[in-house]
């Protein structure tokens, strides 16, 4: 399995308008790596990769959101991206799809 499968169902809601943008482009940056057989490895990929994509990193970051003009496409919170969701929810859900938890 490679991560950007993990990517294949989007989440029936998001943080902000930005988040869905942040998704495809994680998606993309992780086309054709092989899944790590270990949960750590995987949550460290998705937080580098998210770091590079967004430019903030999920670990230190204290902030509750950021903009980034790249992922604004209209809308009142455009290019906005809710970081305690990825924190708390996407990032563990793709980490739990990995594990082959769906």
């Amino acid at each position: 399995m490679m991560m950007d499968e993990l990517f294949e169902v989007q989440p029936e809601r998001w943080g902000l308008r930005g988040d869905p943008y942040v998704w495809r482009a994680l998606q993309e940056r992780l086309r054709g790596t092989p899944v790590p057989a270990e949960a750590s490895e995987v949550e460290g990929l998705l937080l580098d990769a998210f770091r590079v994509v967004v430019g903030v990193d999920l670990r230190t970051a204290r902030e509750e959101h950021v903009y980034r003009e790249e992922f604004a496409h209209g809308g009142m919170s455009s290019g906005s991206v809710h970081l305690p969701t990825w924190r708390e929810r996407l990032v563990p859900m793709l980490v739990q799809r990995a594990r082959g938890g769906g």
